[in-house]
């Protein structure tokens, strides 16, 4: 089990220096990410041994996820009283994400597979895979994608609402959870309870939405970008 000790000691040491500098490219799961990969490449070891021996992990993000649960209960009156605010701003936020990653694919070039892989790129892993494949795409590209974004998300997503001066906890929270789905959770709950708990609602919210959309924006998307067969 030397790769689940690694990887534990990686993710402490990294966790403890972002929490000593204040910088958002020093995020734990962006430098254990790099290590990781780095020592992997480096000692020629096949991605099957690694997941192997962290196959707990794994296992465990199905609880952390359903563990998300309870700040939402302790949010419950406001979520009641700005329910439709959430709705919409999910709706909104999922259409969007879709439509503007589908353009910039295809205006790089990208076919309509590709295309495909990337539209769901916003939500959790699952979902995502799941959509994809709904629509002709990759399951293995839009999984890659998912975490590219989530960094992303969890990176740069503070810093930029900083930026804009947001600072409304359910404003943070759902567009947090709208676009970078668990990852950007994460740095959500580290930063404001409320917060994590605006951005795990969004972040289910968003998933159902984007899944159930998926297969009638993407042939409109095509039709709108000039790639209908």
């Amino acid at each position: 089990m030397i790769w689940l000790v690694a990887t534990l000691v990686c993710f402490y040491s990294a966790r403890y220096l972002a929490m000593n500098i204040k910088n958002p490219f020093f995020n734990p799961l962006l430098i254990t990410l790099i290590i990781m990969i780095l020592a992997l490449k480096w000692l020629e070891v096949p991605y099957q041994t690694y997941f192997a021996q962290n196959e707990v992990i794994n296992y465990l993000l199905g609880p952390a996820v359903v563990a998300l649960a309870f700040p939402l209960y302790q949010q419950i009156g406001l979520i009641r009283s700005k329910w439709k605010t959430i709705l919409t701003s999910c709706f909104v936020g999922s259409v969007l994400s879709m439509t503007f990653g589908t353009a910039i694919a295809f205006s790089m070039g990208a076919d309509a597979q590709l295309a495909a892989s990337i539209l769901p790129k916003s939500i959790t892993t699952p979902l995502a895979m799941a959509a994809s494949q709904q629509i002709g795409g990759i399951p293995a590209i839009t999984s890659a994608m998912v975490i590219i974004v989530g960094l992303f998300g969890a990176v740069l997503g503070y810093p930029i609402m900083k930026l804009f001066r947001v600072k409304h906890p359910l404003a943070k929270g759902l567009s947090i959870g709208t676009v970078s789905h668990a990852l950007g959770t994460a740095k959500a709950v580290e930063e404001n309870y409320q917060e994590g708990a605006f951005s795990s609602l969004a972040l289910v919210i968003c998933g159902i939405m984007t899944t159930l959309l998926a297969p009638l924006m993407f042939p409109l998307l095509l039709h709108l970008f000039g790639h209908a067969s």
